[in-house]
């Protein structure tokens, strides 16, 4: 990991505090812009964070991720939000890291 990538997993480890949310992700495009994002679960929209933080990245204008970071409580990377950073960039790793930050893997 970078230490741009480090500053990816405190942007995400943000926003999921701000919310309270089970998951935080953050993402990094080609311009070197971040966007962060929590889950969000409302009756007529679910994203995952990493859903929300692509999404913001995209409407944006992002066309190519360096870089993109989960934290979570969970196990596993959630397979939606890991197919939407692969539709804007096959090759940019994915760093899943547990909320305390310590990294737990790289998809």
């Amino acid at each position: 990991m970078t230490e741009e990538d480090l500053k990816l997993i405190t942007l995400a480890k943000a926003a999921r505090a701000r919310v309270g949310a089970a998951e935080g992700a953050a993402v990094r495009d080609g311009d070197g812009r971040t966007y962060a994002a929590a889950t969000v679960k409302l009756p007529s929209l679910s994203l995952s964070a990493l859903q929300g933080a692509v999404a913001q990245a995209v409407s944006a204008g992002a066309a190519k991720f360096e870089a993109a970071v989960v934290v979570t409580e969970g196990s596993e990377v959630d397979q939606a939000g890991l197919a939407a950073v692969r539709d804007v960039s096959a090759d940019a790793p994915l760093h899943v890291a547990d909320p305390a930050g310590t990294l737990m893997g790289t998809v």
